[in-house]
Formats: structure tokens, sequence, C-alpha cells
């Protein structure tokens, strides 16, 4: 089966690659990510897949856009309730992609991270699957998580400490201020 991976991050998706593989999956990553913010942090997640993609034999399509402006528009009326548009912006995208693309299916990396909201994730990529007519392949990757995170750096790869938006690095200062007396 020909499936489009839409990948946050190369350690995030170094085990997913490897499951899909190993399951008989003719994997092509897929970069899109307009969510994530400075610019230098964009650049830093991006630039460390191409090397990856690179090193594994992975076709990589990259819709490099920066959009951290049209991000905020669609998430400003509900801060608090960001992760949805963030998912659909995303999810939608690697649909769109998928179906103009030939593949037979798509899934994300994001399905390794214990760290977002799985239930949501898979809602979103459903309506995107129906609206776009491509099979959406659930995937709950977690049980990698702490595989992929060894082997990123093992690998020396770059590791980022906040999933991505401005609103999630402002949340991971707040938690760290708050733990020094």
């Amino acid at each position: 089966m020909k499936t489009l991976l839409h990948i946050c991050c190369a350690p995030c998706a170094n085990q997913c690659i490897d499951v899909l593989r190993t399951d008989g999956f003719d994997v092509t990553g897929f970069w899109y990510n307009p969510n994530i913010h400075p610019f230098t942090e964009y650049r830093s997640r991006r630039n460390c897949l191409r090397e990856y993609a690179q090193t594994i034999d992975l076709p990589l399509l990259e819709r490099d856009e920066y959009a951290l402006r049209p991000f905020v528009r669609e998430v400003a009326e509900n801060i608090a309730g960001r992760c949805v548009k963030c998912y659909e912006m995303r999810l939608f995208a690697a649909a769109k992609q998928a179906a103009e693309g030939g593949f037979d299916g798509f899934t994300s990396s994001l399905f390794i991270s214990p760290y977002q909201n799985h239930e949501l994730m898979r809602e979103v990529a459903e309506r995107a699957a129906a609206e776009y007519g491509v099979r959406f392949l659930y995937r709950d990757f977690r049980p990698y998580f702490r595989a992929g995170q060894e082997r990123a750096r093992e690998l020396g790869m770059y590791i980022q400490k906040y999933c991505g938006c401005v609103f999630s690095e402002e949340e991971r200062y707040l938690k760290e201020s708050k733990r020094i007396p």
C-alpha cells in the first residue's frame, strides 16, 4: 500500500517509518507544519528531516511554507482549543496531498506522541480522509515513542522541547518558571 506519512519531525518519524515499512507499506514522507514557531525552530526540524530522509532513502514531499500568520489567525479566537485547528491544517493537507499524489492512504507521525490528543487527531484525520476520498491509516505509534527518542539521540538528531506552536512554547516556559524557586 502506497502510504503518505505526514511528518512533524524526524525524531517522531523514525519509528513510524520503520513500523510501516516492516508491515509492508511503501512510505513517502510529507512535510507540512505551518504551526511551528519561531522560524529557526521550523528550519531546524525541516532540515533534520531532510537529512534523515536522505540517509534512509525516504522519498520526501514538502509543502515548505512557514505560515505563522495564517496559523495564528486560525487559532486567535480560541487559543486554548488551538490543537484542533493545528491538526486540521496538517491532516487535511496530508489527505489532499495523498489524494492528488495517487497514494492509497495517509497517516501521521503525530500519532507517536503521548502528549497529543489521539482521539481528536483521529477524528480530524477521518474527516479529512472522507473529504478527499482517501483512506486514513490509523496506527497508534505511542508504544514506540521512547525508542524513537533514543534513536534520535543516537543519530544526533535535533530534538525539540515542545510541540511547535508559539503557545506551546509559552506554556513550556511558564511551567519551567514555576519550578524555579
